[in-house]
C-alpha cells in the first residue's frame, strides 16, 4: 500500500489561490466558509496517491489541492471534469501526478458551491511508478447494510420530448420511433420512473400565441406527447421552459439549434397564467391523483447567461411566481428548482423562498465531471432537512462530441457517482437516455462523443451496461471490506443479495482523471474477491466485464472499420455484439467453510460484475 503520511503543515497560499482559481462569495446566501478538514492522510500507491481526512460537519463538498513545494502555491486539483472540481466526501485518488515525484497536498472545505474556506494544513506523498498493486474484496453475504438505494431509477434525462413527434431520419434511423424505443429500453431495463427533458413551452409544441393581443393556448401537442410517455410507462418531469416567442421580453436571444428562447417574460402575469394553464390542463386530463406524482421544475440552468438573459433576481421572480401558479391548481403538486449549473444557487433559492414563503418540494441542480456534491447541509440550515435532492442532470462531461462518452472510462465513473451518491440524494439523472439528440445539430456519425447512454440505432454503450449491472442488484445491501492499493479511492465495490439467495457483488476501477479515459496499465489491478457467509451448497457462478474488450460496442464498430454510418450489413453485425459479456464461463462451485473466491486482473477503466445463485441441491 505504500507509506502513509499525515498532514503536518503548509505554507497559507490564499491570496494567490483565490486569485488564480477565481473564487469569491457570491451567491451564498450569507454562509460563512467553514474551516479545513483535519486529520488530512496520504497513502501511495502505484500510479496513485489515496487522500483521505475527517469529515467537516456542515460541508457540502471539499477542493483538494496540490503544490510542488511544502510552500506552495496550492492549486486546486483539476482532474479535467470540465465542470465542479470539488467532491462531496473523501477519500480521493489523485492519478495526475508524475510517479516517484513528490507533491505536497491540502484539502479546502466548502459551505456552498461558491464559498469555499482555506486550505488546511499539507502533507506530501508519491505514488510509485511499478511493483505489485494488488486489491481484496471481502463480502459477508450473511450479514445485511440496509436497502440498496437506487437514485438512478428515479429519472433519466432526455431530449425535448417533442423529438417523439420527429418523422424525420438520422443516419437512416427513424427518430422518432428509436427515441420512444430508448425511452422504453430505461424503463424496462433499468427500472427508470421519470424522464426530465427540456422545452415543453417551446414554439415547436404550438402552446401559446397572442391573437389580436389576447393569449391563446393550445396543448394538443402536449398531450400527444405525455400520451406517448405515459405509454411507455414513464412520468414526466415538466420542466418549465423555454418562453414561447409571443411572451418573451427578447425572442431574439435563443440557444440550441432548434432555438429555445432563454428570455423572461416580457408580462409576468401573462407567464403566471400559462403555467397556471397548463398545470390545470395536464390535472383535467391525466388526473390529480396522477400529476401530484410528477415534478414541475422551474427553467434550466438560468445562472448560465446561455440559458437566461435575465438576473438572478430576474429568475427568482420566475421561480415564485412559476411555483405559486402551480400551487394555485392544488396546493398537493410538487414544484423545485432552481435547476442551477455547477450545483450553484441553491443557496440562494432556499434563502428567497425562507425570505417570501414561496412553495419548494425539491431542489434540482446539476453538475458533471464529479460526484454530485451534498446539499443535504444547506436544507438543514435552511430549516428544510428533509426537503428532496434531486440531481436532474449528471454526467462524465457537460461537453458535446466529447469521446469521453462512447468509452468505458463513462462506465465506472456513472458507478462511482451512483455509489456516491446512494441514500444521500432521492435522484440522480444520467443526461441522457439517447443519442437522438440534437441540441448542437443532430449526430454526424455513429459514435460522435455523444451524450447518450444508448446510440442511433439503441446500441448499448459501456456506461449503460454499467447501468445495467447496478438494475440486477438485489434490495439487501451486504457489508463490503476493500483493503489494498487504491481500495475504495481507485477500486470500490457494491454487493446486494435477492430475497432467493442470489448474490451479485460489482467492483470497478476507475478514476475522476480524465487524462486516463483511454487507460493506464499503472492503474491496473490485481482483485481478489472473497464471498463469505454462504449456506453450505452448490451455486452458479458467472463473471461479466466491461472494457477495452469487453461489452465495448465502440470497440467492436472500429474493429470492423468504423465510418461514419454502418450499412445494413454492419448494423446486424452490431446488434449480434450488443450484449453485456462474460468473462470467463460459467461454473458451479460450492463454497469452503461458507467462503467462494475469485482473483482475476481488473484493468482501469474496468468493471467486473460477479453472480452467485444458489442451485437446488435436493
Amino acid at each position: 500500500m505504500g507509506n502513509e503520511q499525515v498532514a503536518t503543515s503548509a505554507g497559507d497560499a490564499r491570496a494567490d489561490w483565490e486569485a488564480r482559481i477565481g473564487l469569491r462569495r457570491q451567491d451564498g446566501g450569507g454562509r460563512d466558509p467553514l474551516p479545513p478538514p483535519t486529520g488530512l492522510r496520504a497513502v501511495s500507491g502505484r500510479g496513485q496517491v489515496t487522500l483521505d481526512w475527517e469529515p467537516v460537519p456542515g460541508a457540502v463538498g471539499y477542493l483538494v489541492h496540490r503544490a510542488d513545494r511544502a510552500d506552495g502555491p496550492y492549486l486546486p486539483l483539476d482532474h479535467q471534469g470540465g465542470d465542479v472540481l470539488a467532491v462531496p466526501h473523501p477519500p480521493y485518488a489523485d492519478t495526475t501526478g508524475e510517479p516517484g515525484r513528490t507533491y505536497h497536498y491540502a484539502v479546502a472545505t466548502l459551505a456552498d458551491v461558491d464559498v469555499c474556506g482555506q486550505p488546511g494544513a499539507g502533507v506530501a506523498a508519491a505514488s510509485t511508478p511499478d511493483g505489485p498493486a494488488a486489491v481484496r474484496v471481502t463480502v459477508d453475504a450473511a450479514g445485511s447494510d440496509g436497502p440498496v438505494h437506487r437514485p438512478w431509477r428515479r429519472m433519466i434525462g432526455a431530449e425535448r420530448l417533442s423529438h417523439l413527434l420527429c418523422a424525420d431520419t438520422t443516419g437512416g434511423r427513424p427518430i422518432g420511433a428509436e427515441f420512444a424505443e430508448a425511452l422504453s429500453i430505461m424503463r424496462g431495463e433499468l427500472g427508470v420512473e421519470t424522464v426530465r427533458a427540456h422545452a415543453i413551452l417551446h414554439d415547436d409544441v404550438g402552446v401559446y400565441r397572442e391573437v389580436d393581443g389576447r393569449p391563446v393556448y393550445d396543448f394538443s401537442r402536449v398531450d400527444e406527447i405525455y400520451d406517448t410517455l405515459l405509454g411507455l410507462g414513464l412520468r414526466p418531469v415538466v420542466e418549465l421552459s423555454f418562453m414561447p416567442a409571443d411572451l418573451a421580453r427578447d425572442p431574439a436571444r435563443t440557444v440550441f439549434a432548434y432555438g429555445a428562447i432563454i428570455s423572461p417574460p416580457r408580462d409576468w402575469d401573462r407567464w403566471a397564467d400559462l403555467v397556471r394553464a397548463l398545470v390545470a390542463h395536464l390535472v383535467d386530463r391525466y388526473g390529480l391523483t396522477e400529476v401530484r406524482r410528477w415534478e414541475f421544475e422551474v427553467w434550466n440552468e438560468a445562472n448560465l447567461e446561455v440559458f437566461w438573459t435575465g438576473t438572478r433576481e430576474e429568475y427568482l421572480r420566475l421561480y415564485e411566481v412559476s411555483a405559486r401558479a402551480v400551487r394555485d391548481v392544488d396546493a398537493a403538486l410538487r414544484v423545485g428548482g432552481p435547476g442551477s449549473a455547477a450545483a450553484a444557487w441553491n443557496g440562494a433559492l432556499l434563502d428567497h423562498v425562507a425570505r417570501t414563503g414561496a412553495p419548494l418540494d425539491f431542489l434540482s441542480t446539476h453538475t458533471y465531471g464529479s460526484p454530485p456534491l451534498d446539499l443535504r447541509p444547506l436544507c438543514v440550515a435552511a430549516g428544510r432537512p428533509d426537503l428532496e435532492l434531486l440531481w436532474t442532470e449528471w454526467g462524465i462531461t457537460p461537453t458535446h462530441f466529447n469521446p469521453v462518452t462512447d468509452g468505458v472510462f463513462a462506465a465506472a465513473f456513472l458507478l462511482r457517482g451512483m455509489r456516491s451518491a446512494a441514500g444521500r440524494i432521492e435522484a440522480l439523472a444520467y443526461w441522457v437516455a439517447s443519442d437522438h439528440f440534437e441540441e448542437l445539430g443532430r449526430p454526424p456519425r455513429l459514435f460522435h462523443g455523444g451524450f447518450g447512454l444508448l446510440t442511433v440505432g439503441n446500441l448499448r454503450k459501456p456506461r449503460f451496461w454499467a447501468l445495467a449491472a447496478l438494475a440486477r442488484l438485489g434490495d439487501d445491501q451486504l457489508p463490503v471490506t476493500v483493503d489494498g492499493d487504491g481500495a475504495d479511492s481507485l477500486v470500490e465495490t457494491w454487493a446486494a443479495r435477492h430475497a432467493d439467495g442470489r448474490v451479485h457483488v460489482l467492483v470497478w476501477n476507475g478514476t475522476l482523471d480524465q487524462s486516463k479515459a483511454g487507460g493506464a496499465p499503472v492503474l491496473d489491478r490485481d482483485v481478489r474477491v472473497d464471498v463469505g457467509g454462504l449456506a453450505d451448497r452448490p451455486y452458479r457462478v458467472a463473471h461479466w466485464r466491461v472494457d477495452a474488450r469487453h461489452s465495448n460496442i465502440e470497440a467492436v464498430w472500429a474493429g470492423h472499420g468504423g465510418g461514419d454510418w454502418p450499412d445494413d450489413a454492419q448494423w446486424s453485425l452490431l446488434r449480434a455484439a450488443d450484449g453485456l459479456d462474460r468473462y470467463e464461463p460459467e461454473t458451479e462451485a460450492r463454497p469452503v467453510n461458507g467462503v467462494l473466491g475469485w482473483a482475476f486482473p481488473l484493468p482501469m477503466p474496468g468493471i467486473s460484475l460477479l453472480e452467485l445463485v444458489p442451485i437446488d441441491s435436493r
